[in-house]
């Protein structure tokens, strides 16, 4: 199936998706289903997203929200922040961001999504050439910065992985994030 079918497919049943589907993301010729995320996991986002706020050239501005689509790549992803040039929003423009323009991803791992956010994204956001992947896991406490990405013998990737754990500052490019409030997913039960 070609990436528009897919894509309008993929419209169509979120259109009939339970109320707790906030979008969907597409993967080859996969249409993953999101939904609603802990208040834990939105907390960590906006945290990230104050703290690079204080640091970013005027130039740019963190979002949390938006959709990345790379067509040539069959590839549509909805990451919790970006990092993004202003003049993007002044585009006249329904579209998505294209990936040319995001300096930063961020992910923040659900409880439903450890696999796709620790190899699916890492593949993608390689793939679509974005420069630094911020993966925070609140399920481990565990924090890492992917850079540099091109190809690898398993396709694409980032050559370069530092990891950190909650507590630790964490450098993020020409950014730093500091850690000591984030918290790990409470136990259930």
């Amino acid at each position: 199936m070609d990436y528009a079918r897919l894509r309008a497919t993929a419209e169509g049943l979120a259109h009939h998706a339970a109320d707790n589907v906030r979008g969907y993301e597409i993967s080859g010729t996969e249409i993953i289903f999101t939904v609603s995320t802990p208040r834990q996991h939105e907390f960590i986002a906006l945290r990230i997203r104050q703290q690079l706020d204080q640091q970013l050239d005027p130039a740019l501005v963190s979002h949390t929200g938006g959709e990345i689509d790379d067509a040539s790549l069959g590839t549509l992803r909805r990451p919790d922040l970006i990092v993004v040039p202003n003049t993007v929003f002044d585009e006249d423009t329904m579209d998505p961001f294209h990936p040319r323009d995001i300096a930063l991803v961020a992910e923040v791992v659900s409880p439903s999504s450890r696999s796709t956010d620790y190899i699916e994204k890492v593949q993608d956001y390689a793939a679509m050439g974005i420069e630094l992947y911020l993966l925070v896991d609140p399920h481990k406490g565990a924090i890492a910065v992917f850079s540099h990405p091109g190809p690898g013998p398993d396709g694409p990737g980032y050559r370069a992985r530092h990891d950190y754990t909650f507590g630790e500052p964490v450098t993020l490019g020409p950014w730093a994030i500091d850690t000591t409030d984030l918290r790990t997913y409470p136990s259930p039960g």
